[in-house]
């Protein structure tokens, strides 16, 4: 409780969320760094492996050119195809085409071995003893037939065409090329082998980290070089390299690595190069570290900012709240000073005029309080009237004396029942219900002392018998409409008495066909016919609506001499000032 009670204030919820957005905002501009500054070392890394693996790629393509080339050369040497045309063959252009074979090797350190194999099986090269499956008609040597629809492309194989191992000392690559007389038919096969190093020494120079690795694979997806030689008898880790051809250019952020494809010009291998970030990730770890601290040294500005800011600021509430507890102690004269911010002195201007405002209020709530006390006992006074108690009371004794005992009853118990809506139990308030109920026990009592003389009817909406109004309202207008309007008359008098709604308001109507009189003789606002009202009953009741509702609520008056008379009786729906009054 006394934690939450902390955290609810507004020094400290300022600083919580000064220091929330704070953070939020460090968090967003760290992260946006970061990842942009990522992004560029990324594509920086990008263009560098993509520029490896190209010029590595560039090397190879520019030295399969070259023995190509090569094997041209050797493949159309007017001497070889002369010698491979005839079975009758000069010792001296076999010497010849030889020296011809040791010249390409020379030219290139690389070459292992030259071999031309003619259709016949004969066989010129620089290398005696080869292991290689003969015959008198090469055309049925699946070698030699794979030698020819190659097409010139490098392939990877084991030296002088023994079946393949796993020992890399063995390896070449060999390029083939069909050898064919003026009439283009088939006349021989040239072999040239390379030594499997050269891929190697081109490939070593790309700068691809430490744990970044190249390899090569052909069309057949068959592993042509990697520096790991299970790759090439294991299905799974070929499938592996097959999938990083399949995906091209991707970063691998799990595995922090840059893949960049290269495909071979004039040959169908594909060089793949993934090149291992090792700086990117070294760059990543120094950003995270970086804006920690300076998240961290920040973060401690700010709060040590929002202390003093939310002090500031707080400062003039607190004298407020200072202010509010003294004045729920009992003490009247407080004031604040108007200091600080904008808000905190518009607040404390605000304050002061509240509080004189209550204080001035408080004062006319005592004088209204006094002079509805002094209404309501006005207003009871008028209703125990000597003389109409007297005159009743003559009346019963006078129906008693003539043995009337049922007019007796019902003159008793009307005078009981009107005094009993009189009194009221004391309440201020009643309903509309019993406020016409009490005027009509008072016109019963009235109608038989005048008899026929008196007429009267009372009319109310049912919806409107439980809306609460201040008591004897009604009943001094009806005796003033009796006792000024009718009982001069020489005619049957008349009063109708009605309620209804009037818009948001109710209104109560009191008409009689009485004498009437000029209402310019009396003190009248002309703009909406308002009496200031000089007899004490109507005075009183239209004193006690203001009182209750308001200054727009009251009693207003139209008459005509020898018309009879009107008085509206408007009050709201509800009591205004009901809390105020008790």
């Amino acid at each position: 409780m006394f934690l939450l009670k902390i955290v609810k204030k507004l020094r400290v919820q300022i600083a919580l969320h000064y220091f929330l957005a704070s953070t939020l905002i460090l968090l967003l501009m760290g992260l946006i760094l970061y990842y942009s500054i990522s992004s560029l070392v990324l594509n920086e890394a990008a263009s560098k492996t993509k520029a490896a693996v190209s010029k590595s790629g560039m090397y190879i393509e520019l030295y399969i050119d070259r023995l190509k080339a090569v094997s041209s050369i050797l493949a159309e040497n007017p001497q070889l195809i002369d010698y491979f045309s005839t079975t009758e063959r000069d010792p001296s252009s076999k010497k010849d085409i030889l020296s011809t074979i040791d010249t390409a090797i020379a030219s290139d350190p690389f070459i292992k071995s030259v071999i031309m194999v003619s259709k016949d099986g004969q066989i010129l090269s620089n290398e005696s003893g080869l292991d290689m499956s003969m015959s008198g008609n090469m055309m049925k040597e699946q070698w030699y037939v794979s030698a020819i629809q190659s097409g010139s492309m490098p392939v990877l194989t084991s030296a002088r065409m023994q079946k393949f191992s796993m020992n890399k000392e063995n390896w070449v690559i060999s390029i083939s090329r069909e050898i064919k007389n003026a009439k283009g038919k088939n006349i021989g096969v040239l072999l040239i082998d390379i030594e499997y190093k050269v891929i190697e020494d081109y490939l070593s120079n790309a700068d691809l980290g430490k744990q970044g690795f190249s390899f090569i694979i052909n069309d057949n997806s068959e592993v042509v070089y990697h520096t790991d030689p299970s790759y090439f008898g294991n299905s799974a880790k070929r499938k592996t390299l097959e999938n990083i051809v399949k995906n091209k250019d991707v970063y691998d952020a799990r595995e922090n690595t840059l893949t960049h494809i290269y495909y071979l010009k004039n040959a169908d291998w594909t060089l793949a190069g993934v090149s291992s970030q090792d700086s990117l990730q070294a760059i990543k770890r120094q950003l995270i570290e970086t804006f920690l601290l300076v998240g961290i040294v920040l973060l401690a500005i700010a709060a040590f900012s929002v202390a003093v800011f939310a002090g500031r600021i707080t400062a003039p509430f607190q004298k407020l709240e200072k202010a509010m507890q003294e004045i729920e102690d009992g003490l009247s004269e407080v004031t604040i000073d108007e200091k600080g911010c904008y808000e905190a002195q518009s607040l404390a201007k605000h304050f002061n005029i509240m509080i004189y405002k209550i204080k001035k209020l408080m004062q006319e709530i005592t004088e209204k309080e006094k002079r509805l006390r002094s209404s309501e006992i006005s207003a009871l006074h008028s209703q125990i009237n000597p003389h109409f108690l007297y005159n009743t009371l003559d009346t019963i004794v006078w129906m008693a004396e003539f043995n009337n005992s049922e007019k007796v009853i019902e003159m008793t118990k009307a005078l009981a029942q009107f005094f009993r809506l009189s009194l009221s139990g004391g309440n201020e308030l009643t309903t509309v219900e019993n406020e016409l109920d009490h005027v009509r026990q008072y016109l019963f009592i009235q109608k038989e002392r005048y008899g026929d003389k008196l007429n009267y009817t009372i009319e109310c909406d049912e919806s409107l018998l439980k809306i609460q109004i201040p008591k004897i309202i009604l009943q001094p207008i009806v005796e003033n409409a009796l006792y000024h309007g009718i009982r001069g008359l020489s005619r049957q008098g008349y009063i109708e008495i009605s309620a209804k709604k009037s818009g948001e308001n109710l209104l109560f109507t009191v008409k009689d066909n009485g004498e009437g009189f000029d209402l310019k003789q009396l003190d009248v606002k002309h703009a909406n016919k308002r009496m200031k009202l000089g007899g004490v009953g109507i005075k009183n009741v239209d004193e006690r609506i203001k009182l209750y509702y308001g200054n727009d609520y009251g009693i207003m008056i139209d008459s005509a001499i020898d018309k009879g008379t009107t008085v509206m009786i408007t009050v709201s729906q509800e009591i205004k000032y009901m809390d105020t009054v008790r």
